[in-house]
């Protein structure tokens, strides 16, 4: 595994299934881009309706919250930009119509490197972390061409590299030390996620100090395996 850091990219864009999990899948490595200088943005796929434990929680109250909770997330990480699709939570689908607006998002922003789920993880459950993995891969590829969609605003735009997080297999390391603090906050925005997410429900000190040693094990763990203080970890597409 490389555990040269990239430099830093002009522009970066995290795309996630919902609401929290771009801060959990490559939080720090986006604050550390943005703290030099990096022009970053996230883009959530889904409108996070269905992520609450309360069968009496209005959905249209949790899909505004989660928005001000990214939104919030985002400014802790130092990102000047957050876009909604506003898909169905739970009924994501890679298909050719949601291709169009996740590639217009990428001709629009024109990001350098892209970073989203990787969908080739075995035995993972969740249906939108399979799909938006697919869903991004398959716009990146529109995005470069010009005959998908060539009526869309912006010109065809090929970024330099992708990075998957939550990889099947990772071969690539970003350094993180330092920005753990910025990941953490971030992700503790996502209040409405503290009961099903994060655990933080009864006592939320001690709770909250537990999350965040956990957020700091796992990456003290994944740097362990380079060399490293504390890392995210990735799969590396650079022949895009």
């Amino acid at each position: 595994m490389t555990f040269t850091a990239l430099d830093i990219p002009g522009r970066a864009l995290g795309v996630g299934a919902h609401p929290d999990d771009v801060e959990f899948g490559c939080g720090a490595t986006l604050a550390k881009w943005a703290a030099a200088g990096c022009e970053v943005h996230i883009l959530v796929l889904t409108d996070g309706s269905k992520g609450s434990w309360d069968d009496a929680q209005d959905r249209d109250d949790l899909v505004a919250a989660r928005q001000d909770e990214q939104r919030a997330a985002a400014a802790a990480l130092g990102a000047i930009g957050v876009h909604f699709l506003g898909l169905v939570d739970g009924e994501l689908q890679s298909g050719f119509a949601e291709r169009a607006r996740v590639c217009e998002v990428i001709r629009d922003i024109r990001p350098d490197v892209v970073l989203g789920h990787d969908p080739w993880k075995r035995y993972r459950i969740h249906p939108d972390h399979r799909y938006a993995g697919f869903l991004t891969l398959d716009a990146i590829v529109a995005a470069r061409d010009p005959h998908f969609y060539p009526g869309q605003r912006s010109a065809p735009h090929r970024p330099d590299r992708i990075l998957l997080f939550e990889a099947e297999e990772v071969d690539h390391a970003e350094a993180i030390e330092g920005f753990l603090e910025a990941k953490v906050a971030a992700l503790l925005c996502h209040r409405s996620q503290w009961r099903s997410t994060m655990r933080i429900h009864d006592d939320p000190e001690r709770e909250i100090a537990e999350f965040e040693t956990l957020i700091r094990e796992r990456a003290v763990r994944a740097g362990m395996e380079v060399g490293l203080a504390a890392a995210e970890v990735f799969k590396q597409i650079d022949q895009v």
